[in-house]
């Protein structure tokens, strides 16, 4: 049993690990089709345990910021301001060319069922720009991050709990006043954001022209973030882990409880990032953080952890490589029995679901899938070989 005071937790690594695992898993099932409900989000007001791992992510991100920019004493320098810059784009960039090696694949085989053939097929399929989607995952993570640590070297850190506040109260406003909770191109998110990107360049969802990381919705996202920043503040201002815990739980208390109150007038909804959403979600991140310090850092328990910090040393490398894998796995075909098939098709319609039926099937996949990826992890893991973008 470890508890001794310390500045690191391996409990931060473990939960970040968790959240990439996650999001691998729920982004990569056997079929769509065939999904247990808790691994699908939810189809629009509401909360399911899939919809909490990406805004885990978020939350410990905005911890993780906090210790980063803490080395620089929180100072604006033309240095730290570079690096802030950097990194922004190149998070973002990354996430642009996911999106764009998924559509010239979609493309590439679009325009071969139509005939067309060799240089001209190829050139098309990768230049087809004014069909890119322009925001994603990565890309929120992208301006989250750079918003918030701008926030953090510019801003009294006093003074972020009132933008939190102020930003959420004031979205809540804009979504009552332009029909943000309903699920229509009528909605002032939708709006908005095809007026600045595009049809063509935005997530089309059930006939919907409605992103769930769109650029308005990004707005209360940063609100997520800079939560989490504020709870790193609060971690990292004691060194005794029981006060770190106490103190976690508080906010969890507070932020939950928050959130699924006024959800009766302001529905969570992961898809429009509502307030109650950030409240809810935050508030059930820290609650947990805290349960796995006390597991993890004070009570010691740790021979299950390598499977997660293998993911959690390297979080934003590994996911970007399991999308190109996931990209690769749904793209590249071959002929099999006569059909021709794709590596991901041929795993779960000739392997698994013959054996383990459709739902069991579509999850073993997605847990192979997992663990193919954390055997690129725990290698670099255990290298310590750390991949920073």
């Amino acid at each position: 049993m470890d508890n001794k005071p310390s500045s690191r937790l391996l409990s931060l690594d473990v939960l970040r690990g968790i959240t990439i695992a996650g999001m691998i898993m729920v982004n990569n099932p056997g079929s769509w089709g065939s999904i247990y409900a808790p691994l699908g989000h939810a189809q629009w007001n509401g909360l399911t345990p899939t919809d909490l791992v990406f805004p885990f992510f978020m939350f410990i991100m905005g911890i993780s910021t906090y210790i980063s920019l803490r080395k620089f004493n929180f100072e604006f320098t033309k240095p730290t301001l570079l690096k802030i810059i950097k990194r922004t784009i190149v998070i973002f960039l990354i996430g642009l060319g996911l999106g764009w090696l998924s559509l010239s694949f979609r493309t590439y085989s679009s325009l071969s069922a139509e005939g067309l053939s060799g240089f001209d097929l190829f050139i098309k399929s990768i230049t087809n720009f004014e069909h890119i989607r322009i925001l994603g995952v990565m890309q929120r993570l992208a301006l989250t991050y750079g918003i918030t640590s701008l926030i953090a070297i510019f801003v009294k850190h006093k003074y972020i709990p009132y933008i939190i506040v102020t930003t959420l109260i004031a979205y809540f406003l804009l979504l009552i006043v332009g029909n943000g909770f309903e699920f229509s191109e009528q909605n002032i998110i939708s709006i908005i954001d095809r007026a600045i990107l595009g049809d063509n360049h935005m997530y089309v969802d059930s006939g919907v022209i409605l992103d769930p990381e769109g650029l308005l919705s990004t707005i209360p996202a940063v609100c997520h973030v800079l939560l989490g920043f504020y709870c790193g503040k609060v971690l990292f201002s004691t060194k005794d882990n029981y006060e770190r815990i106490t103190n976690l739980f508080i906010i969890g208390a507070i932020l939950t409880f928050a959130g699924f109150l006024l959800s009766y007038g302001c529905p969570i909804n992961k898809k429009i990032w509502s307030p109650t959403f950030v409240l809810a979600t935050c508030g059930l991140a820290s609650t947990f953080l805290a349960l796995l310090i006390w597991i993890v850092d004070i009570k010691g328990y740790k021979r299950w952890t390598p499977f997660f910090e293998s993911f959690g040393v390297n979080p934003l490398f590994i996911y970007v490589a399991a999308g190109v894998f996931s990209i690769l796995l749904g793209n590249i075909k071959f002929t099999y029995e006569g059909e021709i098939i794709s590596i991901h098709g041929f795993i779960y319609k000739i392997c698994l679901q013959p054996l383990l039926g459709d739902y069991l099937g579509s999850l073993c996949f997605a847990l192979l899938f997992v663990g193919f990826n954390w055997v690129i992890g725990y290698i670099l893991y255990k290298k310590k070989i750390y991949i920073k973008i």
